[in-house]
Parts: structure tokens; sequence; C-alpha cells
């Protein structure tokens, strides 16, 4: 009787210095097809491996970030597979070169933090590095009423039988991207246990689990992303100095279009993903843009995103007026105080020469 198998198996081989920095050595996934023959009363078990070579993303040349290698010939399990990004839109950042800084610092430091205000794009660019890369995210939302057990892992029922993994110790385990989006909403508790994984140890102690010892895998980067510490964005705090600590690299993300500067870029955007003419596309930028300057002054509580002026441009497109387009998207976006709402609508009355 011949019994043949195949089987996934993952080779890890990768090592990092304390910073971070990649060694020469590679992670493999390799295929063993395995063959069990039995005659007679002899048992012959034959292994062969052959190794799986990952596929190269072609958006790897286009943002110049072909020397970082984060992942090697690794491949993910399948089960994970559906968390690898994919049809990414493009992100347009007007020569910052976010998208090769933020490889570089995870290929040397596998770590980063991003700060900036909302709509800036720093989610958007993180599913991008991702897609480039071919790595997972695990993405958390620091804001929620997240608890450690839903993290780090717990029992389910009774007894110490059915033991479930969260999902900072999955990615512990298996790899990828952890994202921790608006970081500086963390409860302690879950900073303070963060804190062995990102330095030197690489790894978690699980107390509730007998203390298991739990390693980061090689793959594992980590990018943190934050609003500005200030009283708009309510519950923010000043980041953990430990957590801060362990970020080797910070990137600073502000609007494409702010007062006065226009970016045509933007303009450009918003012209093909509305299917609106350049003229619309700029007054809607133009409105974007000054919304976005007295946000920065204080004087309103939020700043359009390139996606809300989209929105609004998708509804004019539609047919309607640009005020009534403006109305249904961006005032409402902005506040549901009503003077707050008669400025915004002030400034697309005007910069639309809308009468009354």
């Amino acid at each position: 009787m011949t019994q043949t198998q195949e089987e996934n198996q993952p080779v890890v081989t990768m090592g990092f210095s304390h910073q971070g920095q990649k060694r020469k050595e590679q992670i493999a996934l390799m295929k063993k097809l395995q063959i069990r023959t039995q005659r007679d009363d002899a048992k012959f078990n034959i292994q062969l491996a052959k190794q799986i070579k990952r596929q190269t993303s072609p958006l790897k040349a286009k943002y110049n970030v072909e020397r970082y290698d984060l992942v090697g010939d690794y491949v993910f399990p399948e089960n994970v597979q559906n968390l690898i990004p994919s049809n990414t839109p493009e992100y347009v950042d007007r020569g910052h070169n976010y998208v090769e800084r933020i490889i570089r610092a995870l290929y040397y430091f596998k770590q980063c933090a991003l700060i900036g205000p909302s709509g800036t794009g720093k989610t958007h660019i993180v599913y991008i590095v991702a897609e480039i890369c071919g790595l997972p995210i695990w993405e958390i939302n620091c804001g929620l009423q997240t608890s450690s057990y839903d993290l780090f892992g717990r029992y389910v029922g009774l007894g110490k039988e059915n033991w479930i993994d969260g999902q900072i110790i999955q990615w512990c385990k298996i790899g990828g991207i952890l994202y921790l989006d608006e970081a500086n909403m963390m409860k302690q508790d879950i900073a303070t246990r963060l804190n062995p994984i990102l330095d030197t140890r690489g790894h978690v102690v699980l107390t509730e689990k007998d203390n298991e010892v739990v390693s980061r895998h090689p793959t594992g980067y980590l990018i943190i992303s934050m609003n500005p510490f200030s009283a708009e964005f309510v519950g923010t705090k000043p980041l953990n100095a430990a957590l801060r600590r362990r970020m080797a690299v910070w990137i600073n993300f502000d609007y494409l279009s702010i007062g006065d500067t226009i970016s045509p870029d933007e303009v450009a955007l918003i012209q093909k993903r509305c299917k609106i003419d350049e003229d619309t596309a700029r007054k809607i930028v133009k409105v974007g843009a000054e919304l976005r300057r007295q946000y920065q002054n204080g004087d309103l509580p939020y700043g359009p995103s390139p996606g809300d002026l989209i929105n609004w441009g998708v509804l004019i497109a539609d047919g309607m007026t640009p005020l009534a387009a403006a109305v249904e998207t961006i005032v409402g976006t902005t506040s549901d105080d009503i003077e707050i709402q008669d400025i915004v609508k002030r400034i697309v009355k005007a910069t639309f020469n809308v009468k009354g």
C-alpha cells in the first residue's frame, strides 16, 4: 500500500539584529511530498522537498522599493492569504515618498509610526505597503473598547482545553503587518504588554496560559498610526513613553492641498475618480483646501480627506448642484453644529459663485 501526502511547511532561517536589520538568510516555504509505502513487514517513508517561490509585486519597481525584501521566499498560510490586500487604489503623495520610507523603516527596524490628521491617507498607504510586500494585515482600532483578552487570547468554556489566540498572538505566530490605528487611544495594559514584543526580547508571555512564551515571527512588522494629540480628537492622550521609544522612525502626514496651495495631483485625482470636468474638480479641491486651513487653525473640527471630496464630486457628477451635494457630504461630515455647517456652506457658495 502506498500513500502520498503533500504539505506546506515553513522553514524559518531569517534573522534580525537587535535593531531589526535583516541578515542574508532567507525564509523559505518547502512543499513536502511524502510517500509512504508498505511491503510485507517493511515500511518505507520517502520525503521530497521543493522550494516554492513567491511572486514579486510589479508595484515594487513603481515605488522604488525593489531592494527591500520583507518576506523572502516565505509563503503565508492559506488561511491568511485573504488578509493580503489587492487592487488598492494608487496613493498620491506629492513627492513625499511615503511608501519607500515606510518599507525602508520596516526593513531596518521592523516598526514605525505614522502621525497626521484624519483623512491624510495613513491607513490607505499601509494597505499599499502590505500589497506591495505581500504581507497580511492584522488591523486593530485602538479607539474601540477592545480588551487584552480579545487581542492576546483567552480560554473558551470551562476548564483549560479550548484556547483561542487573539489577533496579536496570531500575528506573532504567522507574521505580517500588525497595524495599530489610533494608537494614542490605546489602553495602558495593552501598551505595556506590547513592549517586550517590540524590543530585543521579541516575545510575549501569556500569563493567562501558564506563562507560555510566544516569539515574534521573523516577518512580523508593526505600524502604528495616530492623529496629533489635541482636544479635537476626543480620547487621545500622549503616547506611552516606553512605546514611543520603540518606534525608530516617525513619518508625518499632511493634506495635499491646504489654504492657497492647490495640488494639481489632487485635482487630477478628483477629476478622474468622479468623472467631472477639471474646473469643477479644481473648485472642489479649493473648498477642501480652505476647510483644511481653518481646521488646522482651530476654527473647524474637521478637515475633509480626498475621499470626502470624492464623495462630494460623485454626487455632482450624478446631476446634483454643488451646494446640494455638499450638504449631503462634506457639510455634514465636518460637524452637526448648525453654525459650523453654515461656515462650510458659505465657503462652497463663494467658490462656486452660488447666489443667496
